[in-house]
């Protein structure tokens, strides 16, 4: 009888059989024709079964170190757990508790994008809010242009998922397959549009007044009264299209000139109520990581949702330009956040 290195799944089985009915190593390797080592080997084995993981013990952190780690992290921000523990001279500490403790004490957040501001820009803002301080803001058109992708913002697909669960299947698109550009505008209680601009159009100063002559004039401004036409004050933001000799010409001829046509500080999103009524829809259109497969499609979900932004919700946004205006003075023309 040879040595051989490793038993058949039918020799184990019948190994296991013979063991149930009592045979000992030695006759079981005379019915199977094997080495009698072999057996013996495989026995001992499978009595032993699998070996037990040892965990290695975990560094334990001091209250002296916790503190120094709670300065670090608030001293660095958006720096990495391990970067924040060797800033501390904390080494050894694996990933998971790194992360255990600095989830006590601070929240993982994405960088706050703003327009950069310089010395002229809070110059200008604060002279704007200084010239705006008394004014009716019920009085004021706040417009603006969105626009949305058929898969939404970067990293609005994350969210929290139960354990077992597998994560829904995204669609993967080269440029993100395209979007479509949205202009509307809100006043007191009520939202003007919202009203898609033609696919394949780029707003030059031309392309810009014909749309609003197409849709803003046509569809809404004639039908208001003359003495709320002689009040309303228009407000656009200074992107090259609205800010030309063109468009200013172009507006003046349909008496939105002067004093009606508000005058803009540079890099001021946080100043447009606006931008908040985009947020809303955006986050509406994209709940739950929600995805189109065609721009008729993402531009009807707009249209859905901006149905459901109610009269209060607007009233909201506009009557909150007393307190912007304040704010800007108070922080000297400083960003103050939407």
């Amino acid at each position: 009888m040879g040595q051989k290195k490793d038993l058949t799944g039918s020799e184990k089985s019948k190994i296991v059989r013979y063991l149930a009915e009592g045979c000992s190593s030695l006759k079981i390797a005379k019915l199977l024709k094997r080495d009698h080592r072999t057996i013996k080997r495989f026995i001992q084995n499978s009595q032993q079964g699998r070996k037990k993981r040892v965990e290695k013990p975990r560094r334990k952190i001091t209250a002296h170190e916790l503190r120094k780690v709670k300065r670090a992290a608030a001293k660095m921000p958006l720096a990495t757990s391990l970067a924040i523990f060797q800033s501390c001279n904390i080494t050894g500490v694996p990933k998971s508790t790194r992360c255990a403790i600095l989830r006590d004490m601070a929240k993982v957040r994405k960088a706050e994008r703003r327009p950069p501001l310089n010395k002229t820009h809070k110059l200008k803002r604060q002279d704007w809010a200084k010239k705006y301080l008394k004014t009716d803001f019920s009085k004021v058109l706040w417009t603006d242009e969105m626009r949305v992708s058929l898969d939404g913002p970067d990293g609005w697909a994350r969210g929290w998922i139960g354990k077992g669960q597998r994560a829904p299947v995204r669609l993967r698109r080269q440029q993100g397959g395209g979007g479509v550009l949205v202009w509307a505008g809100i006043i007191k209680d009520e939202l003007v549009g919202p009203f898609r601009v033609e696919d394949g159009v780029k707003l030059n100063s031309q392309s810009y007044c014909q749309f609003l002559e197409d849709t803003f004039f046509k569809q809404w401004y004639r039908k208001k009264s003359a003495s709320f036409k002689k009040n309303m004050i228009f407000m656009q933001d200074n992107a090259p299209s609205h800010t030309s000799k063109y468009s200013t010409a172009w507006l003046a001829r349909k008496g939105i000139k002067e004093e009606k046509l508000m005058t803009w500080p540079p890099c001021s999103p946080d100043l447009n109520p606006i931008e908040n009524l985009w947020s809303i829809i955006k986050c509406e259109i994209y709940k739950e990581g929600k995805q189109y497969t065609s721009l008729n499609s993402v531009w009807e979900a707009v249209v859905a949702a901006a149905r459901n932004v109610d009269g209060e919700q607007i009233k909201t946004l506009t009557e909150s330009m007393d307190g912007r205006l304040l704010s800007v003075l108070a922080k000297k023309g400083g960003y103050i956040g939407r």
